[in-house]
């Protein structure tokens, strides 16, 4: 179908690329990815783009433009991983941190991955409390930025590796004829949740994720959690 945006007036940004993988959390070490973006990959994407701490995006809707085809990788991975704890200590000069050229023990993992990606995401500006700005100035700015190219740095597709290019909506861009359910996606990452005393812990939030003749629409967080 052709792309309209959903009401509202949200803006529209264009992300395309040749690799891509939005990964299902019940799978823990081998990677799956969804058929599609997920709200909190777009985010990431369009916070890459401009971020300001007045604001945050809220994603209302991701269009699929092209084909969902999967890729299947293989790689050689290390087996450490960056905590919470080790940053602080690192910020706080007490500890090194981790450095990977340092691990030597590796492991290799299956990824399926999606490959030849194209999307357009639909998001407001929701001003946080407290904040005397109109969200219309930081959306307007975005959009500046998409046509000039610029970023705080280079957007990806779910994995750092995978890096993607952006763009206004194009006039012929038109979203794939699919429709499906596909369960519980995740929403985003609650930091209020019962855990919330406990540093770097969130609770995330799912929603039941159906795509409509190409388009993913994303409900608002439930009341309380904003």
């Amino acid at each position: 179908m052709s792309l309209i945006p959903p009401a509202g007036g949200p803006v529209g940004v264009r992300a395309w690329g040749s690799l891509a993988c939005f990964t299902m959390p019940e799978f823990g070490v081998e990677r799956v990815s969804y058929p599609t973006m997920t709200p909190t990959a777009a985010v990431g994407f369009l916070d890459a783009i401009y971020w300001k701490p007045e604001f945050r995006w809220r994603v209302v809707a991701i269009d699929t433009l092209k084909p969902v085809r999967h890729l299947q990788l293989r790689r050689n991975e290390i087996t450490s991983r960056q905590t919470f704890e080790h940053a602080t200590e690192w910020a706080n000069g007490t500890d090194e941190g981790l450095d990977t050229a340092d691990v030597r023990i590796r492991t290799q993992r299956a990824t399926l991955a999606l490959s030849d990606v194209a999307y357009v995401i639909w998001a407001h500006a929701e001003v946080l409390p407290g904040v005397d700005e109109s969200h219309a100035k930081f959306r307007d700015q975005l959009r500046r930025r998409v046509e000039r190219g610029q970023c705080f740095e280079r957007p990806y597709l779910g994995c750092r590796e995978f890096v993607a290019d952006f763009g206004p909506p194009l006039d012929d861009d038109t979203a794939i004829e699919w429709t499906q359910d596909l369960g519980p996606m995740i929403h985003s990452v609650y930091a209020g949740g019962p855990d919330a005393n406990i540093s770097g812990v969130a609770s995330p939030i799912f929603f039941d994720a159906k795509v409509r003749d190409g388009r993913l629409v994303v409900p608002p967080l439930p009341e309380g959690r904003r």
